[in-house]
């Protein structure tokens, strides 16, 4: 028996667990638009003549958010949008993901800049990875290995936010979705670390720091998978050969679990979390901004974390 939408008489394409609706195609395509346009009108307002950037990994998430951003502000003269790959030098994985991204930025007519951490920092992610560095344990005295997803992430983000910024960027488009936002949440709050909590929370411009904008951080893992499908969009079907073993992959499975016994739990975690820190923020003396001794770029200790991950010195 073929299930109609909530919405018309068309037959359903996808059911929202969550909300208790069946939704056609095209009500599907305006449910998800609508949510991505009410997150940025409400938390990440863009202003006339803003300079868009667009982190674009190659992956279904960031495709999504580019496509988005050139539907809704695409037509609008005074915008610009830039789409900004970093190529992390990951053997087998990310040179097709960037194949990918070339393809969707010349299919959409949108400026595409691709930068490399060779280019940046002498060496690619897989070298660091066989390096097996020894990093300062965050959360006590003791030394423990970090993984390269930890690596990887701090090096990737002083990438974009420093060509983001070169080019006069206003905003910092990343890929995020409610998945991707409920697991950060835990993860924080597993940590301790409610500073960071703060600071994953800004939609505000610090110096040096481009306002990051995430428009997909309401809507769910699964819908911007079928999204990107019935677009034609880059999918990635291969898990990147580093991630074995992170932390998030364990937060990951637990939500997912309690997301099919009760529905809705990944957007009460991320609303709770979003009440909640505004009055965290009012009793919390967050870190001052100033500029890292070695490399210039903005960080909250004498040192940035990529530098110190790299283990320069002055």
């Amino acid at each position: 028996m073929t299930i109609k939408c909530k919405k018309c008489s068309t037959p359903s394409i996808i059911y929202q667990p969550y909300s208790g609706l069946h939704l056609c195609e095209k009500h599907f395509y305006e449910d998800l638009e609508r949510k991505a346009k009410l997150t940025l009108r409400q938390r990440y307002p863009i202003k006339k003549n803003d300079v868009i950037a667009v982190a674009l990994s190659g992956g279904k998430d960031s495709s999504v958010a580019l496509l988005l951003m050139h539907k809704i502000f695409g037509n609008r003269p005074d915008i610009r949008i830039v789409a900004i790959t970093i190529d992390e030098g990951i053997a087998g994985y990310r040179n097709e993901s960037i194949a990918r991204a070339k393809e969707l930025t010349a299919r959409l007519g949108i400026e595409h800049i691709v930068k490399s951490f060779r280019e940046e920092y002498g060496k690619t992610m897989d070298d660091i990875t066989s390096e097996k560095k020894l990093m300062e344990n965050h959360f006590g005295d003791e030394k423990k290995e970090l993984g390269a997803c930890s690596y990887c992430g701090v090096l990737r983000k002083k990438i974009l936010n420093v060509v983001a910024r070169d080019i006069g960027a206003t905003k910092l488009v990343i890929g995020h979705n409610l998945d991707d936002e409920a697991q950060t949440v835990m993860l924080n709050h597993f940590r301790g670390d409610v500073e960071r909590m703060v600071r994953f929370s800004a939609a505000n411009e610090l110096d040096g720091f481009i306002v990051r904008v995430k428009p997909l951080r309401k809507i769910p893992e699964k819908e911007i998978a079928l999204y990107a499908y019935l677009h034609d969009l880059p999918m990635e079907l291969t898990s990147c050969p580093h991630s074995f073993g992170a932390l998030r992959k364990e937060v990951r499975r637990m939500l997912n679990g309690f997301e099919v016994n009760h529905p809705g739990t990944k957007y009460s975690l991320v609303r709770g979390f979003d009440n909640m820190v505004p009055l965290l923020a009012a009793g919390l003396e967050v870190s001052d901004i100033r500029n890292c001794e070695i490399c210039g770029e903005p960080c909250n200790d004498s040192i940035c974390q990529a530098c110190k991950m790299l283990e320069k010195s002055i």
